[in-house]
Order: C-alpha cells, then sequence, then structure tokens
C-alpha cells in the first residue's frame, strides 16, 4: 500500500512540474506570436477573430457530454468498448457543431451588423470537425497522468500552428493569417493523436452501458461547461455589443495577458489534481480533505506571491511590449488579474468535487455567475464606462466561488480557514509592492486610465 501511495505521489509531483513546464512553455509561445502578430495586424482583426471564437467555442462547450472526463473517471475508461463509444459520440457531436454554426452565422452577423461574420464563423469552425476525429488517445493519457508525453504533444502542435500563422502574416497581413494557422494545428493534432498510443486506435462502436454511464456522469458536466462559456464568454458577449471592434481587440490583449495565472491553475487542476484525487476518492472524508489541503497550500503560496507582483507590475510589460495603440491594455490587465485569485481558489477545489463526483455545484456556480455578469458589465459600464465593465469582469465569478464553497461544506471538505489565512497574505504582499511602488516614484499600475475610460459612449439603459 504505501509503495502504491509512494508512486501516485510521484506522479502528482512529475504531472505539476510538466504541468508548469508545459504553461510556461505555451505562455511564450503564445505571448511571442501575440507580439509579432500585433505588430503585422490590426487590432480589429483581433476583435473580429475574438467575437466569431465567441460562437464556435459556444456551440462547442453547450455540446460538451464530458466524454475526457468520464474517460478519465470511470472503472471501464480503458476498455476497448468504452473507448469505441466515446470516440463514435464524439465524431456525431463534431458533425453537429458544425451544422449549429451554420445555423447561428446569419443571426450573430445581423446582431452585431458585421457581415463578415457570415463566412468567418463557418470558416474557422470546420475545426471543430477536424478536431471531432481526434483520437481517446489524449484522455487516455491523462488518465494515466502521463503529463509529460500530453505536454510535448500539445507545445508542438501549438508551435507548429502559431509558425505557420506568422508566416502566413508575414506575406499577407489578413484575418486568413489567423485562420490558416488554426487549420495547421487541427490537421496535425488528428493525425499524431492517433499514433500517440499503438495499438489503441478507435474504431466505430456503440456499447449501450458505456453510452449510459457516459451520459450518466456528463449530464452534470454538460450543464456545467455550458454554464461555464456563458460565465468565460460573456463579457465578450456583451462587450462586442458595447465596445467597437478595435477596443475589444485591446481587450482581448489584456485578457490574454492578465489570464496567464488562471491557465496554469486550470492545468493543473484538470491534468493533476482530477486524477489524482480520483485514485483517492474512496478514502475517509477528513483524510481526504487533509491531503486535498496540504498540496494546495503549496500551490497558492507561491501563486500569492507571483500573483501580488504580476498585479502591482503588470502594466510595464503592456507599455513596454506593445505600441502605443494598446495602452488601455495597461491598465486593464492589473484588474484583470487581481480577480484571477479568488477564481484560483474554487477553480483547485472544483476539480476535487469533480473528482469525489459532484459535478453539480461548479453548474450551479456558473449559472450564478453568468448572471452576475449578465448584470454586473452593463451596469458596470453604464456607472464608470469601461472601467466600471472590467471591474464587473474581474469581480463576476466571486458567486461561483460561494457555491463551491458550499459544496465543499456538504462533502465535508471544507477550507474556509486557508482561504482567509492565503487571502490576508496575498493582500499584505500586494498592499506592500504597491506602497513601495508608489514611495519610490513609479505611480500605480492603472495610472493610464483616462477619464474617457470612465465615461461611457453607448447608451445601454
Amino acid at each position: 500500500m504505501s509503495s502504491e501511495k509512494s508512486s501516485e505521489k510521484k506522479l502528482a509531483i512529475k504531472g505539476a512540474a510538466w504541468t508548469i513546464v508545459s504553461y510556461g512553455s505555451s505562455q511564450i509561445i503564445r505571448f511571442g506570436s501575440n507580439l509579432i502578430l500585433t505588430r503585422l495586424l490590426f487590432p480589429e482583426l483581433f476583435g473580429l477573430v475574438g467575437l466569431a471564437q465567441v460562437f464556435i467555442t459556444c456551440i462547442n462547450l453547450f455540446s460538451d457530454i464530458g466524454l475526457g472526463p468520464s474517460i478519465i473517471q470511470n472503472r471501464r475508461g480503458e476498455e476497448r468498448e468504452f473507448l469505441n463509444t466515446a470516440w463514435t459520440l464524439q465524431v456525431l457531436r463534431s458533425f453537429g457543431v458544425l451544422l449549429c454554426l451554420l445555423a447561428i452565422t446569419w443571426p450573430v452577423s445581423h446582431f452585431y451588423q458585421e457581415p463578415r461574420l457570415l463566412w468567418l464563423i463557418p470558416v474557422i469552425g470546420i475545426n471543430s470537425l477536424i478536431t471531432g476525429f481526434n483520437s481517446t488517445a489524449i484522455f487516455l493519457l491523462n488518465r494515466q497522468m502521463a503529463v509529460k508525453k500530453v505536454v510535448i504533444f500539445e507545445l508542438i502542435i501549438q508551435s507548429a500552428g502559431t509558425l505557420v500563422m506568422i508566416l502566413w502574416a508575414l506575406f499577407d497581413r489578413s484575418i486568413w493569417a489567423i485562420v490558416v494557422g488554426g487549420y495547421a494545428a487541427s490537421i496535425i493534432e488528428l493525425t499524431w493523436s492517433h499514433f500517440l498510443l499503438p495499438g489503441k486506435s478507435n474504431r466505430f462502436g456503440w456499447d449501450k452501458e458505456a453510452a449510459k454511464e457516459i451520459f450518466s456522469y456528463g449530464k452534470w458536466i454538460f450543464l456545467s461547461t455550458a454554464l461555464f462559456f456563458l460565465c468565460s464568454q460573456a463579457d465578450r458577449l456583451i462587450l462586442g455589443k458595447i465596445f467597437s471592434l478595435e477596443v475589444l481587440g485591446i481587450y482581448g490583449v489584456a485578457f490574454t495577458l492578465g489570464d496567464m495565472p488562471r491557465q496554469v491553475i486550470i492545468a493543473l487542476g484538470g491534468r493533476v489534481i482530477f486524477p489524482s484525487i480520483s485514485m483517492l476518492a474512496d478514502l475517509p472524508r477528513e483524510e481526504l480533505r487533509a491531503k486535498i489541503l496540504k498540496n494546495r497550500r503549496l500551490i497558492l503560496i507561491p501563486l500569492a506571491v507571483g500573483l501580488a507582483i504580476f498585479v502591482s507590475s503588470g502594466d510595464w510589460l503592456v507599455l513596454k511590449l506593445y505600441d502605443n495603440r494598446y495602452v488601455a491594455a495597461s491598465w486593464m490587465m492589473p484588474i484583470l488579474a487581481l480577480g484571477i485569485w479568488h477564481t484560483t481558489l474554487h477553480n483547485l477545489m472544483g476539480s476535487c468535487l469533480l473528482a469525489v463526483g459532484q459535478s453539480q455545484y461548479g453548474a450551479q456556480g456558473n449559472l450564478l455567475t453568468f448572471v452576475s455578469l449578465c448584470i454586473g458589465i452593463p451596469l458596470g459600464y453604464h456607472l464608470q464606462g469601461n472601467l466600471g465593465a472590467i471591474l464587473a469582469i474581474a469581480l463576476g465569478d466571486l458567486p461561483t466561488y460561494v457555491v463551491i464553497s458550499y459544496g465543499l461544506y456538504r462533502e465535508k471538505l471544507t477550507c474556509f480557514r486557508q482561504d482567509f489565512q492565503l487571502t490576508a497574505m496575498f493582500v499584505g504582499i500586494l498592499a506592500l509592492l504597491l506602497f513601495c511602488r508608489f514611495a519610490l516614484g513609479f505611480g500605480l499600475p492603472i495610472d493610464k486610465l483616462s477619464p474617457a475610460d470612465m465615461i461611457p459612449v453607448n447608451s445601454l439603459f
């Protein structure tokens, strides 16, 4: 038993290390390509693609029945019949996604009064059909916590897609650079995925019991991911109507930078915490809680320090790396990054609830967060212009934290005391850094905020 626990611990440590390597490398690629492409392409194009991606992501998440989590969590997750059933469902879903995208294209284009969306949404949406044929080997590797192999796989795909995007943009500074780069990444991912695990190739098949188990486990995941989309994309859905495409593109840059800490937490939750807690789900709750809190503290302490540094100095990063067209991103980014703290607290524990089979709390939290954003963003914009909208986004998912905390209380996995202690530490470090910066004459991270940013341009009420 002790050797088994030691093996699981080593897998978790290796998984966490490779996840951090993956995150760092992925962000370097993403950040580097962002810097190059923002010099080659106009901000308007990023706003246009971002708006199209909102609806593509919408249809993909609204049709998510939790195939990946089912393979990772289910006791039959490595059986051929189960995998083939999951793959068949995945392929069928991809055709459904493309048909839905074709159906919504005209209404979306008409609502935003942007005719280019008529062809852009279905053209980018073809990627969903391509990835629908990906092998289930990707999910199997995550189940086995073979994080190194998954990381290498994903980084090479990301690098290839980015390279194609940049090369195309050098010769043709149009939106097609982004589109073709996406195609390249999807085709490479599809082809390579079927060679990840020799002897584990997928075939069309149907096992009634497997399908029943997938749908049973996935019903709350379906609702949760659908609502997660509404939460994660509500900002762009609403801002797409409030902001111009240029300002929406600038917001996209700020969000990409400010969201970086959250992405590593999501990766840790999906690749390390969820699989490892799934292995320990049968332990007595008190013992399981102790293990979770111990490991959670090890993640949150360095994150608190890093996030405080990021919030207090992130505006310099924007001003140094981007030209004057993106100056507004320098005050948006620290505010968005500040909201990552409470997001991190509930993201880590949300993975634990999922691992013990309690996926309903995530769905309920996402629903309340969506309502919060739908009310908060327009109201914030009405009261304080762009600043009010950004503040509403940063605080928007507090309802999810409340619901997840309630779920943890019900499941005897509470972490209130730890949250309070670490939040106090984070606020203290941030306050000290901001005081030092101001005392040394470097001002505050939101110094580029102008009076015009606090006045609504469009009348919403």
